[in-house]
């Protein structure tokens, strides 16, 4: 297996040269079991897709609200996708924040991806 940040380093040059749509490396165990099905769940979301909070949590049996929540604790967010999970009404947040700044890079990832939302 090569150095781990040089595979990190390649994986993230090929995501965002556009080559690269699916990160090769496992989810990160750290985290409650709910947040770690909530993070299986959006590693699924296929490159380019958004799903909302509600969707997951509709397949989870679980709240958006909650949902939420587990994306924003995501320790790997773009290996990890947190990114392609938006709100019913809109873009949602992003790190647990609705700042300004963290939603243009979400807004950026999204369009990255050619993301229809």
């Amino acid at each position: 297996m090569p150095e781990l940040t040089g595979f990190w380093a390649q994986q993230l040059d090929a995501y965002f040269a556009g080559t690269l749509h699916n990160f090769n490396l496992p989810p990160s165990s750290a985290g409650t079991e709910f947040q770690q099905r909530v993070w299986h769940v959006i590693a699924s979301i296929p490159y380019g897709q958004v799903v909302t909070y509600g969707d997951i949590a509709r397949q989870l049996g679980s709240a958006p609200r909650a949902v939420g929540q587990a994306c924003g604790k995501n320790p790997l967010p773009i290996i990890i996708p947190c990114h392609r999970v938006i709100s019913a009404t809109g873009l949602g947040g992003f790190s647990l924040s609705n700042d300004s700044f963290e939603l243009g890079i979400k807004r950026w990832l999204l369009t990255h991806e050619n993301a229809k939302c």
